[in-house]
């Protein structure tokens, strides 16, 4: 079956050759046009952005410097993964206020969803809407998984911590769901000494 994008490539192609077009065709691609970049490494500065939370107010990293910002990269709303996740932030919520550590929780669903979402399970601290997975492509979190027989790009669990100078001073790519807010919390504690 002919996609409906490699018909439009076909056919500047062949613009092209005829010389009447002179635009270069992207390679064909399954990413829906997301440009996943490889991870950001420790030390690295953190890549700036500026997106939605579950108020439809808008956040960008920047409005964070000279804070410690917890930034967790997770799949979907309301599944029992992620559900564990942002309810242990949320338990541990005030230790992170006492340390002045900002989460920002970030996923490809949508404002009103993470309105729900944020609304149901109480959560105190900033839900963004990375709906396009721009955010998420640039931190490299977007991988290949399979569901039901399709496979899609979706989002790989994992957490960076920025330090007040925007600075990436550690990344978790293998997430313990029931243990993970703990362990930030320990690491922000030796990362300030």
């Amino acid at each position: 079956m002919i996609k409906f994008r490699d018909t439009l490539r076909f056919s500047a192609l062949a613009l092209i050759c005829l010389g009447v077009m002179t635009v270069q065709v992207p390679a064909a691609d399954d990413s829906g046009g997301m440009t996943v970049s490889p991870t950001p490494s420790p030390g690295d500065t953190a890549i700036g952005f500026s997106l939605p939370d579950q108020h439809n107010d808008m956040h960008s990293l920047k409005d964070y410097l000279g804070r410690w910002v917890v930034l967790y990269f997770y799949p979907k709303d309301m599944t029992p993964g992620c559900t564990k996740e942002a309810c242990s932030f949320r338990d541990s919520y005030k230790a992170f206020k006492d340390m002045d550590v900002v989460i920002l929780g970030v996923s490809r669903d949508s404002v009103d969803l993470h309105e729900k979402f944020s609304e149901k399970y109480n959560l105190p601290f900033t839900l963004l809407s990375d709906a396009g997975g721009t955010v998420c492509g640039a931190y490299g979190v977007l991988a290949e998984k399979s569901y039901n027989g399709k496979t899609y790009l979706g989002i790989h669990r994992t957490t960076f911590i920025i330090d007040p100078k925007g600075k990436i001073a550690k990344i978790y790519p293998d997430v313990d769901v029931n243990t993970h807010a703990e362990e930030i919390l320990n690491d922000i504690h030796k990362l300030r000494e």
